[in-house]
């Protein structure tokens, strides 16, 4: 007769689960300013590399995009990533695949990892999704956007944008190299994943974060979230303090009950000519994209020469690449 097994014990169970794999980025709450050190001096290193060299890196890798959301840039700027290493990608959206269905996240991963991917780049409305993810396939899984949470490669574009523009190179980067900087970020922090990841990231280097905008946009509790953030409703007096400002999208769908005059937020909150030229004439403007002219922010500051949106999205196809490369390297940077 066989021998009865003892029944598998809690500790038993919990082990047998996947651990989160090294090379995934799922918070900018993980980034210490070692490690963003690395991620930027990786993405250095491959920008600079010769072209030929370089589309060897991850040939016939597999990575799969799962966006359950839209998305033109990230989407797209991890894609190109992916492709300029010669890995093989796969999209995977709600609209074409058994998600359609009511087939759930975790079945979804499990499956696409059955199928070879190595990688999966989840986009997701639903905050902690990439967690969940991660924990269920032990894939890297590089958080794309979930929900009103983070997005945590957003945060490291724009941190190499910022680093760009004060002329602060990646090797010497560490807690006191953005001492005495101050960025604002102006707009709809309620709802923003790209407040959020930067709040968490630019004060581990030493930035003074400030949150600006109405009450309805921006509760009481957000400087909550860490030490070096604070809030501030008069958009001139934050402009005057700042070297960065960064300008959030005012999305309509999003205001559905909240008490919010649009005529008087960009009265006084929106990044015009006048104002900033009055406040804030030699700040960096910034912006996640996609942009709406005339709300947030204008045409003439939009395309001016204190802009650097087109170059934060261009920064985004560096930093994407070498977090695919660590993914698929281990987790070694």
């Amino acid at each position: 007769m066989a021998p009865i097994r003892k029944a598998p014990t809690r500790s038993t169970r919990a082990s047998a689960q996947p651990l989160i794999h090294p090379g995934s980025i799922l918070s900018a709450s993980e980034l210490t300013p070692q490690r963003t050190r690395a991620i930027l001096q990786l993405a250095d290193a491959l920008d600079a590399e010769d072209t030929f060299k370089r589309a060897k890196r991850l040939l016939k890798r597999r990575v799969a995009l799962l966006f359950y959301e839209a998305s033109t840039r990230t989407r797209t700027s991890f894609e190109l990533a992916a492709k300029s290493m010669s890995a093989d990608t796969t999209l995977v959206s709600n609209l074409s695949s058994s998600i359609e269905k009511g087939e759930s996240l975790k079945d979804t991963g499990i499956t696409l990892r059955a199928l070879g991917a190595e990688c999966i780049i989840l986009r997701s409305p639903y905050s902690g999704a990439p967690w969940l993810l991660a924990r269920s396939t032990g894939l890297p899984v590089l958080n794309a956007g979930d929900g009103m949470h983070e997005h945590p490669s957003q945060a490291l574009l724009d941190l190499r944008t910022i680093l760009r523009h004060l002329g602060i190179k990646s090797s010497k980067l560490n807690e006191k190299s953005l001492k005495g900087v101050t960025v604002t970020i102006c707009g709809d922090i309620l709802h923003s994943r790209v407040a959020r990841s930067n709040a968490l990231l630019l004060p581990k280097l030493g930035a003074h974060v400030v949150f600006c905008g109405p009450t309805p946009l921006l509760p009481e509790d957000a400087a909550a979230i860490g030490p070096g953030v604070s809030i501030e409703r008069d958009f001139n007096q934050s402009l005057q303090q700042s070297q960065i400002v960064m300008m959030l999208r005012i999305q309509e769908e999003r205001l559905a009950g909240l008490s919010l005059d649009l005529d008087e937020y960009r009265q006084r909150y929106q990044a015009n000519g006048e104002r900033i030229a009055a406040y804030a004439p030699k700040a960096l403007i910034m912006h996640p994209g996609p942009i709406i002219r005339g709300m947030e922010i204008t045409s003439e500051v939009a395309d001016g020469p204190q802009s650097a949106i087109e170059e934060q999205v261009h920064h985004g196809l560096a930093i994407r690449r070498a977090l695919l490369f660590q993914a698929l390297s281990g987790g070694r940077a």
